[in-house]
């Protein structure tokens, strides 16, 4: 089954979002960063490279947050923790609308996408400093 990966990369409390500029039935919504693995390369290279793409800046992919959730296309999204090689650094919107750090009470603002949400749960854990699920 193919795989998307994306990254909840956290910083000072504040988990990075992305907004979606197309296609149009996704766009204004939130997601995390991410993409498509391609063949011959793992998961965790995978979400390093959309990251460089999508957002100009490095990341160093940590552990899975949640469990597998499919997706409507047949393939199967995989979301990890991830920090910023450089916690400095400002990523950049290349590919979407915008860009937003959130915190724990701001998640449920935002239009997510249908699979980002199911990870919600687990991630307002890790931002108030609890354990991975």
């Amino acid at each position: 089954m193919p795989v998307v990966v994306g990254a909840a990369i956290v910083r000072s409390g504040r988990v990075l979002a992305q907004q979606r500029a197309f296609p149009p039935d996704c766009a204004g919504r939130w997601e995390f960063p991410g993409g498509r693995v391609e063949a011959g390369e793992s998961e965790t290279d995978a979400l390093a490279r959309e990251c460089r793409e999508e957002l100009g800046v490095s990341v160093r992919p940590g552990q899975r947050l949640g469990a597998d959730l499919p997706l409507a296309n047949g393939t199967v999204l995989r979301i990890y923790l991830a920090a910023l090689v450089d916690p400095r650094a400002e990523p950049v919107a290349v590919e979407h609308g915008a860009l937003r750090w959130v915190d724990s009470a701001e998640l449920s603002t935002l239009p997510w996408l249908d699979a980002d949400v199911a990870v919600l749960p687990d991630l307002r854990v890790v931002l108030a400093g609890g354990p991975v699920h």
